[in-house]
């Protein structure tokens, strides 16, 4: 075979950093990579995010099945297209989500684990510490960034205006679902990044409050809330009933997890429900003030309760001014997702 051709070399989206370089295929934005960059994709924090599911217990039921490293690339070639020479955010937007359980935010919350509190440990511990101090990095200054300190960040802030870390969950879940109109580099061009949140022009808005709305809708499906209800239940009965620790389950990726399901009796059996029988799931959703939610349901009022943990409903800026001022009728969309149900009942039909 000839070698003109691109054989033997790595392709533009290699996540390894052997070509020095990083083509993220959604955005279709180049990163020339720096050399701490390099180190943390081979960095065993990071390679592990190549193995935990964005979309958590959903990529059960979805083709949400893209890994948490995918998004942390995306999120890290967003900072690279608005902030390009902002080391500390660069770096951050490559570990921000570290500290994330096998199935993501399915997990998150049980036995109390929190990944924010899990990323900001792994950043002060081999053998991520010793790379940023390698290259001259503070540790605290990448925990600044990533929204640990009093400043708002980019990829983090406390005013409900988008980020850069949910700009690159909408519209990537929004590809993977089918709900993305139009290409995510055109969509590109028409947003800014204005302070620490994402500002959008008329057209670029509307796509992307589509996107939070479709979201939202998403978390509040069957095809989310029942695998992930269930996932829940089986991670908490691993815990009482294997002698797993808590922090042995957080390190776990999303194999070891299912492997570990098979491997514990209290666990087996829904585990295998749970991936080859998602179809028996049955869900409602209930009014929390109504006594009568737990009868009448499946298995003679049998079953669990689920509740949602939150909405994300974060809006851009619209041409730099709040949504709320600038496009009341995108303000409308966002405020109706209060509507959506986030109590449940689940069983097995």
């Amino acid at each position: 075979m000839g070698s003109g051709d691109g054989a033997g070399r790595p392709v533009p989206a290699s996540v390894v950093g052997v070509a020095g370089e990083f083509t993220d295929p959604l955005w279709r934005t180049a990163v020339r990579l720096a050399p701490v960059e390099v180190a943390l994709l081979r960095s065993e924090p990071l390679r592990r995010l190549h193995f935990v599911a964005h979309g958590g217990a959903s990529a059960l039921t979805t083709l949400q099945s893209y890994s948490r490293l995918e998004h942390s690339l995306g999120v890290f070639a967003l900072v690279a297209h608005f902030r390009p020479d902002d080391e500390p955010l660069r770096v951050a937007a490559l570990v921000h989500d570290i500290g994330h359980l096998p199935l993501s935010h399915t997990c998150e919350g049980v036995a109390g684990l929190d990944h924010h509190a899990l990323g900001r440990g792994l950043l002060r511990s081999e053998p991520v510490q010793g790379c940023l101090e390698r290259y001259g990095i503070a540790v605290e200054a990448v925990v600044a960034a990533l929204g640990g300190g009093q400043a708002p960040s980019p990829l983090a802030n406390r005013s409900g205006l988008l980020n850069l870390d949910h700009l690159d969950s909408y519209v990537r879940s929004g590809r993977a679902a089918g709900w993305l109109d139009g290409d995510p580099a055109a969509l590109l061009r028409g947003l800014a990044l204005q302070g620490c949140a994402v500002s959008a022009d008329r057209a670029a808005a509307r796509t992307l409050v589509r996107l939070v709305c479709a979201e939202a809708r998403l978390h509040t499906s069957w095809d989310n809330v029942g695998p992930v209800s269930v996932v829940r239940r089986l991670a908490r009965q691993l815990l009482d009933s294997s002698g797993l620790g808590a922090r042995e389950l957080a390190r776990m990726t999303d194999p070891h997890l299912w492997a570990a399901f098979d491997a514990c009796a209290a666990t087996r059996a829904e585990s295998a429900m749970v991936r080859y029988e998602p179809h028996r799931l049955r869900v409602v959703p209930v009014d929390r003030t109504d006594d009568r939610r737990s009868g009448g349901l499946g298995d003679g009022g049998g079953g669990w309760d689920f509740s949602l943990r939150k909405i994300y409903r974060s809006a851009p800026l619209v041409e730099g001014e709040r949504v709320e001022a600038a496009a009341p009728e995108l303000a409308a969309e966002l405020a109706a997702l209060r509507e959506l149900p986030t109590d449940f009942r689940v069983w097995w039909g």
